[in-house]
């Protein structure tokens, strides 16, 4: 029983503490249980999910350009103050209430599992981790609530000894034990995650020798071929699906004569193609870096989509599906229509990285990533527009998004200063499935020059750039533009990337001194 003068203590700080101490508690050890279960439905990760998913697009595309590849560790920051936040109210209610307050700790949890059983492809498990976290966190407040109730409020109390370490040994103890398990559970996750080490075949159809880039010769040129740890990452996920290649299976169904199931090897032991692609984000904004260029290599999806026997007479899209739910919509026509789509199992020649899709993903030249390049595919169904929507369908971007034609100036960097005299201007353009047959620099909206273009490595390979330019001291103003191999020029007219990319001309500003 507390005393009157115990209860007249101050209790705000110190209980918004327990409050938020007991809530690390119990989200490490959620943490930990998903790591060993559904890394996904980890109660932070389960939330993050949800906000993205009901994010307006013009918020998403505005983080994109703000934050770039750090946007998921904003969301999840963020995520994790307003929950702490949450927890110390928590906290102080129940200094006040005792059960209330429990019961917002564990409300909070018991929302995280809701979201978590909701995702696409949840089972029961996913719910586990936020049960644990309302488990150990409430009771982690429970005590850390009793044990202060026990401490007096002064040393000259004459019972200063047991009861006010105990509070220390409490908070210290559970501050432990937070780390202990949060540690652990990010070993297991990594574990989990493991290598990529596969057996890779050697293509049926290799792709010719790469040729040597202008970045040998020009500094601040993009390199010709992207190392794979700098490839662009633009997706939905919080954490990497953890896919064991020994018991992945890759199911083609829907409007097909038959429903077949293929496994890595099944894949691998396939007539394999070796092709140079670059592929673009549709968030991609006007001279943006979200766009790479890699050599791939996997089986034709013509030739994966035969295996169950094609009907295009019924079905207009294939319904690609990943190991955790996530659904891309592709139209049909492209896997047959003599373009370079595949199944791809490699990357600049070693297995995909699990970032980017291991151990197999679609790449498709001509078309912007969310319609044509599900990472961690599992499923392809072959259905149509009428009857199923994907999830960026859903939210209203294009059913069918050809990549345009784009070109960025790499050298010099807008805004940057440079020495008067001979100046490199250079960059890079695309335009898949034509090619690139010019690039053209204006500076100052002279006339346009024509540039010096790189290597060929294929029509749906970016294409190097560059132009010697004399300049002269003073502020001035670079544009670029592309042509294809059809004659078609690069539009000047600026659209955002949503529904269907970005398109206009980039102009950079640069003080020449």
């Amino acid at each position: 029983m507390q005393t009157s003068e115990q209860r007249s203590r101050p209790r705000t700080p110190r209980h918004a503490a327990y409050g938020v101490l007991a809530t690390l508690v119990g989200l490490a050890a959620a943490h930990l249980v998903a790591a060993l279960t559904v890394p996904a439905a980890s109660p932070v990760l389960a939330v993050g999910s949800t906000v993205i998913d009901l994010t307006p697009t013009p918020v998403k595309e505005w983080a994109i350009r703000q934050f770039g590849s750090a946007d998921k560790i904003i969301l999840i920051g963020s995520v994790t103050v307003v929950v702490l936040l949450l927890s110390a109210i928590a906290g102080v209610i129940t200094a006040r209430r005792e059960t209330t307050g429990l019961l917002v700790l564990v409300g909070l949890a018991g929302t995280a599992g809701v979201l978590a059983v909701l995702r696409p492809g949840a089972g029961p498990l996913d719910l586990l981790p936020a049960l644990v976290a309302a488990a150990v966190g409430a009771t982690s407040l429970w005590w850390l609530h009793r044990v202060d109730g026990r401490a007096p409020a002064e040393p000259s109390s004459g019972v200063d000894g047991p009861t006010r370490r105990g509070v220390v040994l409490a908070t210290g103890g559970l501050a432990a034990a937070a780390v202990a398990m949060g540690a652990l559970g990010r070993w297991v996750t990594s574990y989990r995650l493991g290598g990529t080490d596969v057996a890779l075949p050697v293509a049926t159809d290799p792709a010719s020798p790469f040729p040597t880039g202008l970045e040998e010769t020009y500094d601040g040129i993009t390199p010709l071929r992207t190392p794979t740890g700098e490839f662009y990452r633009v997706d939905t996920r919080l954490t990497l699906p953890t896919v064991d290649v020994d018991s992945w299976t890759l199911t083609i169904d829907g409007d097909v004569e038959q429903e077949v199931t293929l496994t890595f090897d099944d894949l691998a032991a396939m007539d394999t193609v070796e092709r140079d692609i670059t592929l673009t984000c549709v968030s991609n904004e006007v001279g943006g870096p979200y766009v790479g260029g890699a050599r791939w290599l996997g089986v034709p999806l013509a030739d994966v989509l035969a295996r169950a026997g094609i009907d295009a007479t019924r079905a207009d899209q294939i319904l690609s599906t990943d190991v955790d739910g996530m659904t891309i919509s592709t139209p049909l026509a492209v896997a047959l229509d003599g373009r370079d789509a595949i199944i791809a199992i490699g990357m600049n020649g070693g297995p995909l990285p699990r970032a980017h899709g291991f151990p197999a993903r679609m790449v498709v030249p001509g078309l912007y990533g969310f319609v044509s390049a599900c990472k961690w595919i599992t499923r392809m169904t072959l259905t149509t527009y009428d009857a199923e929507q994907a999830y960026w369908t859903e939210r209203d971007w294009a059913t069918d998004a050809p990549i345009k034609i784009s070109s960025r100036v790499d050298t010099p960097k807008p805004l940057s200063s440079t020495a008067a005299g001979t100046v490199v201007i250079g960059g890079i353009a695309w335009a898949q499935g034509s090619g690139i047959d010019k690039v053209e620099v204006r500076i100052d909206g002279e006339a346009w020059r024509p540039a010096q273009l790189g290597p060929q490595v294929s029509d749906d390979y970016w294409r190097q750039w560059y132009v010697e330019w004399d300049a002269e001291p003073g502020q001035h103003f670079i544009a670029c533009r592309a042509t294809n191999k059809d004659g078609d020029v690069q539009t000047d007219v600026r659209m955002t990337p949503f529904p269907e990319g970005s398109s206009g001309l980039q102009e950079i500003a640069v003080t020449i001194t």
